[in-house]
């Protein structure tokens, strides 16, 4: 597809770029709350940060664009949810539970 903005006049590619801007973090929001919709609160999650460990936590909170999670330290972290996976908790094996879990 081509748009050919040779003849836009600089206050019309302004609003045309003000108006891309806002789709594309439209776009964007929508597909981080589709993310989000893959877990629920209180959900055990897994993440791995740079340069760090794995880190296991307990999801707490839904934000815009990130979700906060709590580890068994006490740490809290915004995560982007597609960087999380759900952990399945071993019955009996007490060292793989943060907190609270809900079996589903």
């Amino acid at each position: 597809m081509t748009i050919n903005i040779d003849d836009f006049t600089e206050t019309e590619l302004m609003a045309l770029n003000h108006q891309i801007v806002e789709r594309l973090k439209f776009l964007d929001s929508v597909n981080a709350h589709h993310e989000m919709m893959q877990f629920s609160l209180g959900d055990q999650v897994s993440f791995d940060p740079l340069g760090r460990e794995k880190q296991l936590a307990i999801l707490v909170k839904f934000n815009k664009k990130t979700v906060t999670v709590l580890t068994a330290d006490g740490q809290k972290w915004n995560v982007p949810p597609h960087l999380l996976s759900k952990v399945k908790a071993v019955v009996g094996n007490e060292d793989n539970v943060i907190g609270i879990h809900r079996n589903k």
